[in-house]
């Protein structure tokens, strides 16, 4: 049997145990290691040194003291904190620390501190960073050499260092080399590692690594074509719809403001994204993406649905998720078009109101031909609870609205060009495709405003609805 302590100094139940370990060099062999300095205990003759935590890292220590017993130097029981009993059995030694408490809890040890098991796993572990380094001079500002060599969408990166990248991968388990797939346009492989420096860039905390990365496997996926996205000349760009308990968990806003500013993980998350797109995957606008236009959510567009409504049926679950998974809804959206319905006070006339503003998808003229997102609005959601609609009347309700007769919708109708053929005059017209409308909560109490989020209009047949769906694995 063999004895091994590890202690620190700033730590009062290791000084307390000071002279049980006197005992112990004297009874056993007994290995001690100091986190914070080699002379302590005095008692024993100091210890070890274990100031690079290099031996604290190696067996996971947490709490400091930690008595560790070894039979042929394979661990065989552990004991963190001072307990007599429990170090008595462990050591085979009776009467110890009779001065003591029974029991006296022990201290974080060093290894675990903030930012600390990153650090010593790139030191002494096993994650060794494959991507390509770029040496920056030590008079040069890494914000600009990003800025200078094409790497920011245009407002400041973070710069991602080896630590950064290290505590980015902590987020999630899954291996840094293990590839995930192709990035268009360039068809770049990516790693996992590669996913950890766009979130470290865009500002994401580690957390978010799982959200991240369902958000890219689910623009892999060839049915959502992000290839064309990019290539396309119209208005749109991914955004991230989040739903499941892991919203909560990392603070995702669906709230005031959910589809703006102010929070770090709406804004960081779909920017990860973009900037994968943009630097793995050569995704430069004026170049492969050739939108004329673009739109300001190409920076970034995530929010959350409010999912606090036990009654309402969220987003995800009504398109054929479990209740209660965590998962990321994929959607080609133009800009958000607000829709001020103020004097509405039935569910049949905030119905109305919202296909009026929905009518305008694309061009008012326009029928089955893109798709839409409707973030419904606290106020108008209200309306509707209050007289017992939940998503399916809503969503049929919405549907009925905006049915127009083909002769106001043909090519020459009302003197405008744009339209359907006119071999249609005589039909009843859906504005959208089955599947096409998808009807989000979120935002804030004030006022009867909800927002429209247009699609792209390569959605337009029905059999390629490219709306994805993935599950976020923790």
């Amino acid at each position: 049997m063999e004895l091994l302590v590890i202690v620190k100094r700033d730590c009062k139940t290791c000084q307390s145990v000071a002279p049980v370990l006197s005992m112990l060099k004297h009874t056993a062999p007994t290995t001690i290691y100091s986190q914070d300095d080699p002379s302590f205990p005095e008692t024993t003759g100091g210890a070890r040194d274990d100031r690079t935590l290099e031996e604290s890292w190696r067996r996971s220590i947490e709490i400091v003291p930690t008595l560790i017993r070894l039979e042929d130097g394979i661990e065989i029981e552990r004991i963190e904190g001072w307990d007599r009993e429990a170090w008595q059995r462990v050591t085979g030694q009776s009467g110890l620390g009779p001065e003591l408490p029974a029991f006296k809890p022990g201290c974080g040890s060093c290894s675990v501190e903030p930012g600390m098991p990153e650090r010593l796993a790139l030191q002494f572990g096993h994650t060794h960073l494959v991507s390509r380094a770029i040496e920056v001079g030590e008079m040069e500002d890494p914000m600009e050499v990003a800025y200078e060599r094409g790497w920011s969408d245009g407002l400041p990166i973070v710069p991602p260092t080896d630590l950064r990248i290290t505590r980015m991968l902590a987020g999630t388990a899954r291996k840094p080399d293990e590839i995930i797939g192709l990035i268009p346009p360039n068809l770049a492989e990516c790693t996992i590692e590669k996913v950890a420096i766009s979130a470290v860039m865009a500002g994401c905390r580690s957390e978010y690594m799982p959200v991240v990365l369902a958000a890219i496997e689910a623009v892999l996926r060839p049915e959502f074509s992000m290839h064309g996205l990019l290539a396309t000349l119209g208005f749109a760009g991914p955004v991230v719809i989040v739903n499941g308990p892991v919203t909560k968990r990392i603070g995702l806003n669906s709230k005031g403001n959910a589809l703006g500013q102010g929070n770090r993980a709406n804004a960081s998350i779909g920017r990860a994204l973009q900037l994968l797109i943009r630097n793995l995957g050569g995704g430069i606008p004026q170049e492969v993406d050739r939108s004329i236009l673009g739109n300001p959510g190409k920076y970034t567009f995530c929010f959350a649905e409010d999912e606090e409504d036990p009654d309402w049926v969220p987003l995800n679950v009504a398109r054929g998720a479990r209740a209660g998974a965590s998962t990321v809804t994929l959607f080609h959206g133009d800009g958000v078009q607000g829709c001020v319905a103020w004097h509405s006070r039935t569910p049949e006339e905030v119905s109305r109101s919202l296909a009026m503003g929905l009518l305008a998808v694309c061009h008012p003229k326009s029928c089955q031909w893109s798709h839409a997102v409707l973030v419904l609005c606290p106020d108008h959601y209200e309306i509707y609870r209050q007289n017992g609609w939940g998503r399916p009347e809503i969503e049929a309700a919405l549907w009925e609205a905006l049915k127009r007769p083909g002769r106001d919708l043909i090519q020459g109708a009302q003197g405008v060009l744009e339209g359907i053929d006119p071999s249609r005059v005589d039909e009843t017209v859906d504005k959208f495709n089955e599947g096409g409308l998808l009807v989000v909560r979120a935002g804030g109490k004030g006022a009867g405003q909800s927002a429209i989020i247009g699609g792209w209009p390569a959605q337009r047949n029905k059999d390629e609805i490219k709306i994805v769906s993935e599950e976020v694995k923790l």
